[in-house]
């Protein structure tokens, strides 16, 4: 994934990621895939929080971005969340991917990427999409371990017998 940005250097991000494990942590005591998203204002204030919540809700659109920007679009009272920054633990999926284009992220901050679903660089490229309307820019791997290290061990004890 060379072609992909590396981790911030500067802590910009720093204290939304780890809310964003937080909010994961929380998502896999629900039986959910730990997921865990913060969209900050332009000031970098936290204007939305979400996490999985697919296995709670029973709903399939549960997705810690998807609950995160629409928290956020309640906080500003507009879908329109431009100039504002997604902080999320894991490579957003398609559907989230789609998303936050569609609500004018202007960035998306991620954690662990997705080999299999991920839309933000590794599988699909969606949100830089030379054809799109709207393009988010990527920074990747910001606290990559950590992120990792909570799907990795959620996944492991849903494995044992």
């Amino acid at each position: 994934m060379s072609h992909l940005r590396a981790p911030a250097v500067d802590k910009r991000y720093a204290a939304a990621m780890r809310r964003a494990l937080e909010l994961a942590s929380e998502a896999a005591r629900d039986g959910d895939v730990p997921v865990g998203a913060v969209v900050l204002s332009p000031d970098g204030e936290v204007i939305g929080e979400g996490r999985n919540t697919r296995e709670r809700d029973g709903d399939p659109t549960g997705h810690a971005e998807v609950v995160a920007l629409r928290a956020a679009a309640r906080h500003t009272s507009s879908w329109r969340l431009e100039d504002c920054t997604l902080v999320v633990t894991l490579e957003p999926c398609p559907m989230c991917a789609g998303a936050l284009m569609l609500a004018r992220i202007a960035r998306v901050v991620l954690g662990a990427w997705d080999p299999k679903l991920g839309a933000c660089g590794s599988v699909w490229d969606i949100v830089r999409d030379r054809r799109a309307t709207h393009r988010v820019e990527v920074i990747g791997g910001v606290a990559e371990a950590a992120c990792s290290q909570v799907l990795l061990d959620f996944f492991a004890a849903h494995r044992e017998p």
